[in-house]
């Protein structure tokens, strides 16, 4: 689905609001899981800290995604998208000055399950990629497995209900790595286009640049970077569960 954007400018009532911050070391398993509920039901998308994942390797994925990018193009295309692919696997570039056109390069790649993995979209350089990529794909797993439990728990469920319905352990984790080079021609191109994701939920690792934003009451909000935090946005599949079961209940 997709939202027509324009210039609005927030209202102060809007503005004075902020995008909700859970605490994950919270010992009140109930409270957080209630905090997780009203964060996806009021705003479909949170921050979370004291999340669990290192961040010492969050600044590894950082420097390996950072890495791959600086590499010459023909490195980046020995990984590419293979023309006339119907998957979505591999690099992906469009740095050409046309009007309304997305100025990004991506790279996107299965991390779970093993059985779906394909190891000719994983960079061989940097060397450390592969090693990293691995590491966090077990984090970042026990991470949304917890969110959805949370969920799950909050919604009246089951813990491991969204997690079941999501596939379990064959649900697929795919890993997106973007890069929004400097624009010489910003009036021509765009960022990522307005859209929601279609998934259960997102793990976005963000850092410094701003540009990540959200639709709030008509209105869009800057999403601001917060040290030591990962932010979580809940997909269209979690939504529409969320709504059949609060149309159940009422």
């Amino acid at each position: 689905m997709e939202v027509e954007r324009d210039q609005h400018i927030s209202p102060p009532s809007l503005m004075a609001k902020t995008i909700p911050i859970i605490d994950l070391s919270n010992l009140d398993e109930e409270l957080v899981a209630h905090a997780v509920v009203k964060g996806s039901e009021e705003w479909g998308i949170f921050h979370v800290v004291n999340h669990g994942i290192p961040m010492d390797l969050i600044q590894r994925l950082k420097d390996v995604g950072t890495q791959f990018f600086e590499l010459p193009e023909t490195e980046k295309k020995a990984v590419a998208k293979q023309d006339g692919s119907k998957d979505f696997e591999g690099y992906t570039t469009n740095l050409k000055y046309v009007k309304g056109e997305v100025w990004t390069e991506n790279l996107f790649h299965r991390i779970w399950p093993p059985t779906c993995i394909n190891f000719d979209y994983w960079p061989k350089n940097p060397p450390q990629y592969r090693e990293v990529i691995e590491e966090y794909t077990k984090e970042t797993k026990k991470l949304s497995e917890r969110i959805l439990g949370y969920l799950s728990e909050g919604l009246g469920l089951p813990s491991e209900a969204l997690i079941q319905g999501l596939g379990g352990e064959s649900t697929e984790y795919v890993m997106r790595i973007n890069n929004y080079p400097p624009d010489p021609k910003p009036d021509l191109t765009l960022g990522v286009p307005e859209h929601t994701d279609i998934i259960g939920i997102t793990i976005i690792i963000t850092n410094e640049v701003p540009g990540l934003q959200i639709f709030k009451d008509d209105h869009w909000l800057d999403v601001h970077y917060i040290p030591s935090s990962i932010t979580v946005n809940i997909g269209d599949q979690i939504m529409a569960e969320q709504w059949k079961v609060q149309e159940c209940v009422a």
